[in-house]
């Protein structure tokens, strides 16, 4: 296994989860639910729900496999499965919207009526909702080696980190976030995570057909 492909592997799988945690477009519900509390507050709420975040994405990219064998459920058919969630998130966005697959209004609203909302739902499923684990799980599944393996949990890692870095910029107001940016950023996000949901199915088709060749 040379340099370049565990290069190639980590760049894919970090673009892929950024894209899918999507902290830029949090960052509204963020300040939304955190109306009274202070800057270094809300870098403590954001700290803690980009640790959780970052723990229950390893957890599921470092278990996926064991979850499917004792549930029967095949890497083909996850693949699958993903894709449709992926792509459903993904068309949201390209309508600058948040999902529903990723956080309901309900849930943002009761979030602002909560005194801690890092844990849930900022953590848990704004950022590490079905899609971001989904995803791990799937990129996991790819992986051909310990090196692999490793890339990617410092991948998980580092959009920990770097959403944690938006959250904590974002903490003073948000002043610095334009309308208009935020939407076209959300839009080439859309575009992207459209373009990796429909690879992730075309890998589930592939490996649906070698199960059927294999019969």
């Amino acid at each position: 296994m040379n340099l370049y492909d565990v290069a190639h592997y980590a760049l894919l799988a970090f673009g892929s989860l950024f894209v899918i945690v999507d902290p830029i477009a949090t960052v509204p519900a963020f300040l939304a639910m955190t109306p009274r509390d202070t800057p270094e507050q809300r870098i403590r709420t954001a700290r803690l729900a980009c640790g959780v975040m970052a723990g229950v994405l390893l957890v599921f990219a470092l278990a996926g496999k064991i979850i499917f064998k004792f549930l029967g459920i095949t890497m083909p058919a996850f693949q699958i499965a993903a894709s449709i969630v992926l792509l459903i998130v993904a068309l949201d966005m390209l309508r600058a919207q948040r999902s529903r697959v990723q956080e309901t209004s309900e849930e943002t609203n009761a979030g602002a009526e909560k005194s801690d909302i890092a844990i849930t739902p900022l953590a848990v499923p704004m950022l590490a909702g079905p899609g971001a684990i989904s995803t791990a799980i799937v990129l996991q599944s790819q992986a051909t080696g310990v090196a692999h393996s490793v890339a990617l949990c410092i991948c998980i890692i580092g959009v920990a980190f770097v959403s944690y870095l938006i959250f904590r910029i974002s903490a003073h107001g948000g002043r610095w976030l334009s309308p208009i940016a935020t939407k076209v950023l959300t839009r080439i996000m859309g575009l992207l995570l459209a373009a990796v949901a429909v690879q992730f199915m075309i890998n589930g088709l592939k490996g649906v057909r070698l199960d059927w060749l294999q019969l």
